[in-house]
């Protein structure tokens, strides 16, 4: 990976979003012009006191009254306005900075589906949060210090020139060495930081699988494991860490240190050379050496910073390659505008890969008109999520056609497809806030009566109402404090509270217990009537009364008719059903034994 090129395209990037910040910029640099020449300006009038007054004896007390009062003013001035100036600088980085994390969650808010398969949820988490504040700290101190360093280095060396131009010309010297020292830090700190930030990643990604696995984890004594895993990243960080440290050890101030002494050392020299053929004046050897540790001042300042600004780009780095990961959600591609009126879906010979390579679906066609049930069974990875996923347009389909109500799938917006569709996934979601919030999704625009209607329509209002404070109880995170159950009851009302005109309902009853399901599957025969509904099972007893059953194997449908026509026809939906049976008829034999 080349790093010279990605820091300059970062960098330029970095800087592409002050450009909405001019005016405030523009200010901020006026203001630290002001504080660089008010703070640059006190060793001149010692100086200037050195050399008028204590080398000649005499203290006119105007003058010297005069003088300290500039002084102080300048010194003043400095303070005031380094404050403001500082605080203009940072309130410019945390506008952009808001403005940049709020862009990458935009944005992920819009990646399809396929994006979150391939990426761990911990490198996301660690993209918004880590790598978004890093960049923040780039903008907050990095930035910011290397403008009022750079600020002060030029303005120092404008006041060398007023002092001595000779020997201001041959200071001019330091600066290949500075950028010397610059461009090694850079080469091996790019990479230190690269690697840490990696492992970073991967430590954040670690923890979140392991918090949100934790049953599993206790339940298969998989603690050890886990464990030897985390400290080998850490201790892998922690020498990542200790890499970039030795670095910042050996570069960071020894090296400026040395390079100030032996500064000093030759300008005292020059100056004591001098003295042999001409006057010294002492002021100038006094501003000089000040001024002279002015330059390292700056540099020392950029070079601790250099840490920071090493990490700020490898972070930006990564967060850019999240704004520019080319994966939206599919999209309206055909002219005209289709609305759902009825809800008759048909699939004619469709057929779609999540990789472009491997046909997961290999022509699928079937019609399920309003009022109507079609269930989708087979074994796993037969293609039946495939199909709801095209449907709902989280994947494009590469060939065949999806119709709603006779118009092209891709026809119908985005915004009424997801209005007119309801879907009930096994895994019912629920997000922190009250019930009444889940059930109409923080939709104000949805009465409260419809809300109520919805519960008791599913059945879901007895428990509710049983709870603490009813409607408005509290959900925690994704419901835990709920039964599986009752999970999928509020998310039947969140689903009915919308009166979708079709229904998906994949695997809806299959993490509830005999006796909520009797409930459920009577709360799902009203909610399908009038619907076009499609349901995916594993459960073949759940979808008997299905008017038409897909069988599908391998991506493709092998059977297809009603219960009883499948049964007849003694093929492999036959043999499912009589598996699930035996099992549970085996079932029931031990449990009378």
């Amino acid at each position: 990976m080349n790093h010279d090129v990605n820091e300059k395209a970062v960098l330029k990037r970095l800087i592409s979003f002050v450009k909405p910040f001019k005016r405030q910029v523009m200010f901020a640099f006026m203001l630290l012009l002001v504080t660089t020449a008010a703070k640059l300006g006190g060793p001149y009038l010692v100086k200037i006191f050195i050399d008028e007054f204590v080398t000649k004896n005499d203290y006119p007390i105007n003058q010297v009254l005069l003088l300290f009062a500039a002084y102080l003013i300048l010194h003043i001035t400095g303070i005031i306005v380094d404050y403001f100036q500082a605080y203009e600088f940072q309130k410019i980085a945390l506008q952009i900075i808001q403005r940049l994390r709020i862009d990458v969650f935009r944005h992920v808010m819009h990646l399809r589906l396929g994006y979150f398969d391939r990426t761990p949820a911990g490198v996301l988490v660690s993209r918004i949060t880590n790598d978004t504040e890093a960049v923040k700290e780039l903008y907050v101190g990095v930035l910011s210090t290397f403008v009022q360093s750079g600020v002060q280095l030029l303005g120092t060396y404008v006041f060398l020139y007023l002092l001595e131009p000779r020997l201001a010309t041959i200071a001019l010297l330091l600066l290949p060495v500075f950028w010397m020292i610059i461009w090694v830090y850079r080469r091996y700190s790019t990479r230190y930081y690269a690697e840490v930030r990696d492992l970073l990643s991967k430590l954040n990604a670690q923890l979140n699988e392991s918090i949100n696995g934790m049953a599993i984890i206790q339940q298969f004594r998989q603690e050890k494991r886990l464990i030897a895993q985390f400290e080998e990243t850490n201790e892998a960080h922690q020498n990542g860490r200790y890499k970039n440290l030795k670095l910042d050890i050996w570069l960071l101030r020894p090296v400026i240190e040395l390079l100030l002494a032996i500064s000093i050392v030759t300008l005292l020299t020059y100056f004591g050379l001098l003295s042999f053929s001409e006057s010294v004046q002492v002021g100038v050897v006094y501003a000089f050496i000040s001024y002279l540790e002015r330059i390292f001042q700056p540099v020392q300042q950029i070079m601790q910073r250099l840490s920071e600004f090493q990490q700020a780009v490898v972070s930006a780095d990564r967060v850019f390659k999240v704004l520019d990961t080319d994966e939206p959600e599919p999209t309206k591609s055909m002219p005209g505008e289709a609305d759902i009126e009825e809800g008759t879906i048909t699939f004619e010979d469709v057929r779609f890969s999540y990789d472009g390579k491997t046909e997961i679906l290999k022509g699928i066609s079937f019609e399920a008109k309003k009022g109507q049930t079609v269930a989708l069974v087979g074994q796993t990875g037969s293609g039946k999520s495939s199909i709801i996923n095209i449907l709902m347009r989280f994947y494009d389909y590469q060939s065949g056609r999806i119709l709603i109500d006779g118009e092209p799938l891709e026809k119908i917006p985005e915004e009424k497809l997801r209005q007119h569709v309801g879907l009930v996934l096994q895994d019912s979601f629920l997000f922190t806030g009250s019930v009444t919030d889940n059930i109409r999704l923080f939709d104000e625009s949805i009465p409260f009566e419809t809300v109520e209607q919805a519960a008791e329509f599913v059945q879901a209002a007895p428990f509710i109402e049983q709870l603490a404070e009813g409607y408005d109880s509290p959900v925690a995170e994704r419901g835990a404090t709920f039964s599986a159950g009752e999970r999928q009851l509020v998310s039947f009302a969140r689903t009915m509270a919308r009166n979708p005109k079709i229904l998906i309902l994949d695997e809806a009853t299959s993490s509830i217990d005999t006796e909520t399901e009797e409930k459920v599957q009577e709360a799902l025969r009203r909610m399908r009537a009038g619907r076009t509904t499609i349901a995916i099972a594993h459960r073949l007893s759940t979808i008997q009364d299905a008017d038409l059953i897909l069988v599908l194997h391998k991506g493709e449908v092998v059977e297809r008719g009603n219960h009883l026509e499948l049964i007849q026809k003694g093929g492999l939906y036959k043999k499912m059903y009589e598996l699930q049976s035996g099992h549970f008829e085996s079932a029931v034999t031990k449990i009378e034994r």
